[in-house]
């Protein structure tokens, strides 16, 4: 029988379990649920404003919106060229990027920093380096590793301790070209191998300023590496073979970040990105987060696209089912290792295709009537976390 003392222990510990509710997934670790909010000081700054449908269209904080994020994804350029009246747009750069991280930062979210290591955007179709670095492999090196560490020293000086770092964004085809360009589907795995030299040597300066900013006082954060396509498992398997068979230690990265978008291809299942993951964590055992999805809410005209899960409805309701499948995905990956998702640009009202030929991938309805006045009216999709 329990003595009194062990029963009032009980029933504190019972207590304290139930107040905090039920543990995290997996386990103790938190599962990540973010919106990539990049452009919303832009918005903002020109006016924008965000209802809230479900409060009765109050005029609310697009974080407060989107209720269920504990994530917030940035990215990061470098010198930011986009002309505007004779002058440019102090886009995506590290003063535009720490304002709003210590925004997020301050009410309590988690902070993904996305390197795009260019001026303008990088992904698979450019990955342009800075104009204003050098352009033979080790002095790029050299300058790389010092921004990586420079820029990490900035964040925590402004009182940011960011979660995670993606060292480059959809590095499929390498990053900081032509210097780091690789070829991933090279037939003879030696010529592969040997295609990968340079952007391995590029990819460890980077990790190595990691390192640097931490060994001043910088609170580490968890290194990703992020390449598109993730239902793509013999991209998969080829980019990560020759990797670190061109000398990149698997130890200089902590989670793997895949993008999934149904738009670019038919073979864009939830069956073959299961398959992907899931062989993914078999081999190297580590973390593995969606770092960039979408699905239409409007997409209609000869200019459709095929997507890839034609069952899923072409609507918010649409949006929230394709966001809770990929999740399932996720948490059934091996031992626990699938471990976040993120949402592509949800906000962005002057954008609403997002990159692909649909009307809209967001998740607000933009209003235009008082132009140039605009107003987003959120979707029920934008609460999608809260079923997560």
């Amino acid at each position: 029988m329990f003595s009194t003392m062990k029963l009032a222990l009980w029933s504190s510990f019972l207590a304290t379990v139930l107040a905090k509710g039920p543990p995290s997934y997996p386990g103790d670790v938190e599962f990540y649920k973010g919106f990539d909010l990049s452009s919303l000081k832009i918005l903002e700054d020109g006016g924008a404003i965000y209802k809230d449908t479900s409060q009765n269209n109050a005029t609310r904080p697009v974080e407060a919106i989107l209720e269920g994020m504990n994530t917030v994804r940035l990215r990061l350029w470098v010198h930011p060229t986009v002309p505007y009246d004779g002058g440019y747009y102090e886009t995506y750069n590290l003063k535009y990027v720490k304002a709003l991280a210590k925004r997020f930062y301050k009410q309590g979210y988690h902070i993904y920093l996305d390197y795009h290591f260019s001026d303008y955007w990088a992904d698979p179709q450019k990955q342009y380096q800075p104009a204003a670095w050098p352009t033979t492999l080790k002095p790029l090196a050299h300058t790389l590793r010092n921004y990586v560490s420079r820029t990490l020293q900035s964040f925590s000086d402004a009182g940011v301790e960011l979660s995670l770092v993606s060292l480059g964004n959809e590095l499929r085809d390498g990053m900081l070209w032509p210097l780091g360009r690789v070829y991933p589907f090279i037939e003879n795995e030696d010529q592969r191998v040997a295609n990968f030299s340079n952007f391995a040597i590029l990819y460890t300066a980077a990790r190595k300023g990691v390192d640097d900013a931490v060994a001043v006082g910088v609170q580490k954060p968890q290194v990703m590496i992020h390449i598109d396509n993730g239902w793509d498992l013999e991209l998969q398997e080829n980019w990560f073979g020759a990797l670190t068979a061109a000398g990149v230690s698997e130890s200089e990265w902590d989670i793997f970040g895949f993008s999934m978008y149904p738009f670019y291809g038919t073979n864009a299942t939830l069956e073959n990105l299961q398959n992907s993951l899931n062989a993914v964590a078999k081999k190297y055992n580590k973390p593995i987060h969606v770092v960039e999805t979408d699905w239409p809410n409007k997409c209609s005209g000869l200019d459709a696209p095929e997507l890839s899960e034609p069952s899923v409805p072409v609507s918010a309701k649409g949006q929230i089912e394709w966001v809770k499948d990929i999740a399932k995905v996720l948490k059934r990956v091996p031992n626990g290792l699938g471990q976040g998702i993120n949402y592509w640009e949800p906000a962005w009202l002057n954008n609403t295709g997002l990159g692909s030929a649909c009307q809209s991938a967001i998740l607000f309805e933009a209003d235009w009537s008082e132009f140039p006045a605009v107003t987003g009216y959120s979707l029920p999709s934008a609460k999608m976390f809260t079923e997560i």
